[in-house]
């Protein structure tokens, strides 16, 4: 049987970035060449990002798109790269934008992928399945292909495929079983969300067994925008036995030497296979010699638990945003309780302490404790820490307009906010807001107030699940006998505003663990009332709960983008009009 040594290249791309990833490109290209590979891939779309969105629609991105792997394969030969097959990423088009009044049916913007070998593109494959739903977008992007392409490599004939293509049966996997290939690779742009781990290996070996074939499947890493993508690379045997597997939320080259059944070669295209598609093959001449020695083992590396892997994500979306959008640090509000304590410990181990200033920012209802958790939590991380009292300016405030209650307790929240936005506006700081999940889901929160910010690292984090998050970093730290970032006190006091005297949460909203699962259930799994009173919440609850979380869509559209995590999350995920009188009760 013949052997191919296979480097997935699982890296960390950046949209519109063209130059800086082909650069990554030809880096790791020469890494995976370095390492003895005979076939390397890259992520879905890598030479341009993903998702690019709109970018599509221009139709100068997507020359350059197309420049830029022309140029790409030069680059890589000259870099006496040239006999080495790389599949790359990209997009491309073959006719006008579907919106363009030119357009023709049947073409336009394509989600592809380019093998480069010899200086030059030997196929292209466009991706068939295009993924419509969630963070998906991309039936308004892109048209699908009908061809499969598969290369002949090394005397076994290789199918090309893309994402969307895995999750779905048939297509492309059903048509590379009729083909008779030896071997699919997979590129992707798979978006992070908790506990998907455990789905994706179960899906990769139902293809491999419809494809009859191994599958080298290869994942970004990365965060863009609310997006973050954790790799996951794998490789699978025909029989669905787990060869090899990258860690998550780092760049890593994968190699590894998989055995592979020799494939007859066919003297042309096939007629069309599953779905209508017609197999189109390419040939690769010369390839880089059988590496000697032992062979390449690329080992199996263990998903971690929930925690950490939320963490992770956390961390590396915010990172993401920060550098990618070039700011140099962040400021946040540290009021001493568990929400921005979490996110200024999230803000050091995605930054470092010197990137991270910590602002405190008392009223005369601030408590004491709350005050001295903040200090200790500046303390323990080495943040920038500094306290500017707002109680004055609210006076000010208060002199000049006659307000009361909950009027009161918003000026105090707004006052902050204009604090921190005049820092960020004199030093360049990212002001980080600070709200969860269960805050934006009942509206709890003032607008312009305590959610100012142009990010928010816990958005999408469940109140109960930043309390276990909190609980496992102080853990970790233990473990690694390093200082817990959090203060106990942060993590065991009730929550509260302390916008009035003596103010809980729990004054205004159900308890956190009543709360959380009746929003999990309204707002991840689209239950109506009936559906949430018979899992067994109490009907007064619930009717409360929907009205308030109906009631702030308005909020939740003004509020920053933040890290998604879960497989619903405000924003790109769930898409409700403001204007809306539909309720559940009726």
């Amino acid at each position: 049987m013949p052997s191919l040594r296979i480097a997935l290249c699982q890296v960390n791309p950046t949209v519109g970035d063209l130059t800086g990833n082909a650069t990554l490109i030809r880096e790791w290209t020469r890494r995976a060449a370095d390492a003895g590979a005979q076939l390397v891939a890259f992520p879905e779309m890598m030479l341009t990002g993903y998702p690019v969105e709109d970018l599509v629609f221009r139709r100068s991105f997507v020359a350059a798109s197309k420049a830029a792997v022309e140029r790409l394969a030069a680059d890589l030969a000259a870099d006496g790269l040239g006999d080495l097959p790389v599949l790359v990423g990209y997009l491309d088009a073959d006719g006008p934008p579907q919106v363009s009044g030119d357009a023709q049916p049947g073409h336009g913007a394509r989600n592809a992928a380019a093998l480069l070998h010899g200086g030059g593109t030997v196929a292209t494959y466009f991706k068939h399945h295009l993924p419509n739903y969630g963070v998906f977008d991309e039936d308004r992007y892109f048209v699908p292909g009908d061809m499969l392409t598969v290369v002949r490599i090394g005397g076994v004939d290789v199918a090309l495929t893309i994402c969307e293509d895995l999750w779905q049966a048939g297509g492309p996997f059903a048509a590379a079983g009729q083909a008779g290939v030896g071997l699919v690779l997979n590129i992707n742009g798979s978006p992070y969300e908790l506990n998907k781990d455990d789905i994706r290996l179960p899906l990769v070996r139902r293809r491999a067994a419809e494809a009859r074939a191994p599958i080298a499947y290869v994942n970004m890493i990365g965060g863009q925008d609310e997006l973050v993508f954790e790799g996951d690379s794998m490789i699978v045997a025909a029989d669905g036995t787990l060869l090899a597997r990258a860690p998550q939320f780092v760049e890593h080259l994968l190699v590894h030497d998989v055995e592979l059944a020799e494939t007859a070669p066919h003297a042309g295209d096939d007629a069309q296979l599953a779905d209508g598609l017609r197999v189109v093959r390419r040939t690769v001449g010369s390839l880089p010699a059988a590496p000697a020695g032992p062979a390449a083992t690329g080992g199996v590396i263990e998903p971690v638990a929930d925690e950490a892997e939320v963490w992770q994500a956390l961390v590396l979306g915010l990172r993401d945003y920060v550098n990618k959008n070039r700011f140099p640090s962040v400021v946040l509000g540290l009021s001493g309780g568990i929400d921005s304590a979490v996110c200024a410990a999230l803000a050091v181990d995605a930054l470092g302490a010197d990137r991270v200033v910590g602002v405190s920012l008392p009223s005369q209802h601030s408590s004491e404790h709350s005050r001295e958790d903040a200090a200790e939590l500046a303390k323990r991380t080495g943040l920038d820490y500094r306290v500017e009292p707002i109680q004055p300016m609210v006076d000010t405030f208060l002199a000049n307009m006659s307000l009361s209650g909950v009027s009161v307790e918003n000026l105090q929240a707004r006052v902050r906010g204009v604090i921190l936005m005049a820092l960020s506006n004199q030093e360049g700081h990212l002001v980080l807001t600070t709200g969860n999940k269960s805050e934006l889901g009942v509206g709890y929160s003032t607008l312009y107030g305590d959610s100012v910010g142009g990010f928010n690292p816990v958005k999408d984090v469940w109140k109960t699940l930043i309390w276990r998050l909190a609980t496992w970093r102080n853990a970790d730290a233990a473990r690694r006998g390093e200082t817990a970032p959090i203060p106990e006190n942060s993590i065991g006091k009730p929550p509260s505003a302390e916008l009035s005297p003596g103010q809980l949460d729990s004054d205004t909203l159900p308890d956190y663990d009543v709360l959380d699962p009746i929003l999990i259930g309204y707002v991840d799994g689209d239950l109506g009332r009936d559906g949430l009173i018979e899992s067994g919440h109490d009907p007064a609850v619930v009717d409360r709960v929907l009205r308030m979380v109906d009631t702030a869509e308005y909020k939740r559209r003004q509020s920053a983008p933040g890290t998604k995590i879960s497989m619903k999350a405000f924003g790109r995920d769930r898409r409700l009009p403001i204007t809306n009188r539909w309720r559940e009760n009726g």
